[in-house]
């Protein structure tokens, strides 16, 4: 049962979002821990209201990686700026050492601005970072 599964904090994963060309932004996951991570699986989505006060949401996304290095960076997908009035959400999910981790993301509505942007070293630029 789930309520039997342990999911210990793990504050070494972190997201980041940064501006890119063409008026798009990447996402990036972050292991800034000594430990190699495998298995790893990250979702993403969009939900919120519109205008209307009517409830949408975006697709669905799904990436899976074998291994992510220690203090590496992973670029997962563009995002467009069309859905950041939106929850962009993103859980992610792996292993270290047999243990099994869970964390959960969320930028909330118009976070993702350049106003926003702090300069994150991993990357060597600014971004948007949710720790």
């Amino acid at each position: 049962m789930k309520k039997d599964i342990e999911f210990p904090k793990n504050e070494n994963i972190l997201m980041a979002i940064a501006p890119s060309e063409f008026e798009q932004w990447d996402v990036f996951l972050i292991n800034r821990g000594s430990e190699k991570i495998d298995n790893l699986l990250v979702t993403s989505s969009g939900y919120g209201y519109d205008e209307k006060g009517e409830k949408i949401s975006t697709s669905t996304l799904r990436h899976f990686y074998d291994n992510f290095a220690s203090n590496s960076v992973q670029e997962v997908e563009k995002i467009d700026p069309s859905v950041f009035h939106l929850n962009n959400e993103f859980w992610v999910s792996y292993w270290i050492d047999g243990q099994l981790y869970d964390r959960r993301f969320v930028f909330v509505p118009e976070s993702i601005s350049l106003k926003n942007c702090i300069f994150v070293s991993l990357l060597d630029k600014e971004a948007v970072l949710h720790a």
